[in-house]
């Protein structure tokens, strides 16, 4: 089931102080304000297996043409939602202005159903299955989508922290063998061994761009509370960090998709701890480390030398 609230996420990390906290990073911040989401008043399509195809077409051409336009003039993206389906128009528009960019995909869930293995319709599900190229066979046409075209192959995605995925995203996942890591294999290898894997898969070169897309609920929900879909069972803010932290130290983390935070569920304290865990994120993507970090430039600050007047003998 659908629940909204989501579209506050942004605002909520805004009020939770993340300009200054990426400023306090020694960085150049410029807020580019909430991308244009004009609603369908006839979105309702019945004999379509998914609901407000117009609304997340026209949000996701939107956001496509910002990510483009963001990574074009040689900064790297933020993408703050929003629920998971900000993705379509974060990676899309990766896609447009860097084609050979890899997706490092964290989430609790896999995302990748397409139009007709979803039971519930809901387009959060369903982002990744519009941009594989190897799925486009079962893709649904559907209004206003034309102007997607498949950037993705499997091959460029890899998922960590997933242990909530439905039978036909299974399938998927290993009809096309994706690279997928589990909360089974995290507590197998440890989360070292399974970024480590992972980015070898992705880019055995170390040359390639990257886009992260974070769904909040890949945290446990013990640290995102106020989030639409929790799964008991997820990833320590330590394991979150080390992800960002890990991928940041590339130099290649060029886009940072961070969905479904959601201020309207929960309660105060459920807000102020979810807000606080995604800041966490966000900052460790950015050049935030746990050992501590510096402003670009910083030096140490050297004393003023004057004249002191020795005082008389008594």
């Amino acid at each position: 089931m659908a629940k909204p609230g989501t579209e506050h996420g942004p605002d909520a990390l805004r009020e939770g102080g993340l300009i200054k906290k990426l400023m306090g990073l020694g960085l150049d911040v410029h807020d580019y304000g909430d991308v244009g989401t004009p609603s369908h008043e006839d979105d309702h399509h019945f004999d379509l297996p998914v609901k407000n195809p117009k609304h997340v077409a026209t949000a996701s051409e939107n956001i496509a043409a910002d990510v483009y336009n963001v990574i074009k003039s040689g900064r790297t993206c933020l993408a703050l939602g929003g629920d998971h389906s900000m993705a379509i128009g974060s990676i899309f528009g990766h896609s447009l202005a860097e084609p050979e960019h890899v997706v490092v995909w964290v989430d609790a869930h896999a995302d990748i159903n397409t139009p007709l293995t979803s039971s519930s319709g809901n387009m959060h599900g369903m982002p990744l299955s519009f941009l594989v190229k190897e799925l486009q066979p079962y893709i649904s046409k559907l209004p206003g989508f034309e102007f997607i075209k498949p950037c993705l192959s499997a091959k460029n995605i890899a998922y960590i922290g997933l242990r909530d995925v439905d039978p036909g995203e299974r399938y998927i996942i290993e009809k096309l063998g994706i690279q997928s890591f589990s909360m089974s294999e995290v507590d197998r290898h440890g989360i070292k061994d399974v970024v480590e894997k992972a980015m070898h898969y992705l880019d055995p070169e170390g040359v390639k761009p990257i886009h992260l897309s974070f769904d909040i609920d890949a945290l446990d929900p013990s640290l995102a509370p106020s989030t639409g879909t929790p799964v008991p069972g997820g990833l320590s803010i330590r394991e979150g960090n080390y992800i960002c932290e890990e991928l940041a130290a590339t130099g290649r983390l060029t886009c940072v998709d961070i969905a479904e935070v959601n201020p309207s569920l929960g309660n105060e304290r459920d807000n102020l701890i979810t807000v606080n865990s995604a800041l966490s994120i966000i900052t460790h993507c950015f050049g935030g480390r746990r050992q501590g970090t510096y402003p670009k430039n910083y030096q140490i600050p050297i004393p003023t030398h004057t004249n002191h007047v020795a005082p008389p003998p008594s």
